[in-house]
């Protein structure tokens, strides 16, 4: 059984704050009666790969998300898993994660 790791050694799902520098959300705040901001944010589901680690998994999903969405907020890790292959083999870690970014109305 060499290689299996105990679920109690796994890794804990994280969490990352992302935080984009420069980008706008015009229109997309209001205020409210005691001064504080309001906002909505959308929350969409992503799946990262990569061939080393969890971490690097989940570091590739928001690094393609920032080439396409503005003001990405929070990326929540929901469920780790790996890929293998017919014998058993890792071929692939992937992080599911839950990545919030600031919506903008019309």
């Amino acid at each position: 059984m060499a290689g299996l790791v105990h679920p109690a050694n796994m890794p804990r799902p994280f969490s990352a704050v992302i935080v984009m520098l420069g980008s706008t959300a015009a229109g997309s705040t209001t205020e409210r009666e005691d001064g504080m901001p309001e906002s909505v944010y959308k929350v969409i589901e992503l799946i990262g790969t990569s061939n080393e680690s969890w971490e690097k998994a989940a570091a590739n999903a928001v690094e393609l998300a920032a080439k396409s969405l503005r003001d990405l907020r929070v990326a929540e890790v929901v469920k780790l898993d790996i890929q293998l292959d017919a014998k058993g083999k890792v071929e692939a870690y992937r992080a599911k994660l839950n990545v919030s970014f600031k919506f903008e109305g019309s």
